[in-house]
């Protein structure tokens, strides 16, 4: 399946038997959480392998978001304002998606040492369902936040010089 600038319509294609022989999600659901659609802009032999690499690198962005949170060492500065106003049980549950996206982290590195399509394949499919729960823990908690910022700064116009 040598792809020299693969279009869209052969890579939703070419996913299809993917997902038919896998049963992987749709490449809409896949396409929407790891913009796997940025594939057709590259060659491939094994398409379930960047597939895979998609899926992995927008977790491990998490994991490094998610990290920075939990031990702003070298953070943005707007990372030390969502740790302010996180609540504790919004960093507990940091610490275990933290941990959760860790185990799946080693999996990538291990599926990557070694190809099996089945592994590519069943690997996909776990972070797909781990990520369907950790993007509505994470949605809960960003909304807190953008709640006390809200009301943070209705309380606080003084202003730079206040």
């Amino acid at each position: 399946m040598a792809k020299n600038e693969m279009g869209i319509e052969k890579l939703k294609a070419d996913y299809e038997k993917l997902q038919k022989k896998h049963k992987l999600p749709s490449f809409k659901e896949l396409n929407e959480d790891f913009h796997i659609e940025k594939i057709a802009e590259s060659e491939t032999d094994i398409l379930i392998r960047e597939v895979r690499k998609f899926v992995g690198d927008r977790l491990a962005n998490y994991m490094r978001f998610v990290e920075n949170l939990l031990n702003p060492v070298n953070a943005p500065m707007f990372i030390f304002s969502f740790i302010k106003l996180m609540e504790p049980e919004d960093k507990k549950r940091l610490s275990e998606i933290y941990k959760e996206l860790m185990k799946k982290e080693i999996n990538f590195i291990e599926i990557d040492l070694e190809f099996h399509e089945e592994n590519e394949a069943q690997l996909i499919k776990d972070s797909y369902n781990l990520w369907q729960t950790i993007k509505k823990d994470m949605l809960k908690i960003l909304d807190k936040i953008k709640k006390k910022w809200d009301d943070k700064s209705e309380t606080n116009n003084k202003g730079y010089f206040g």
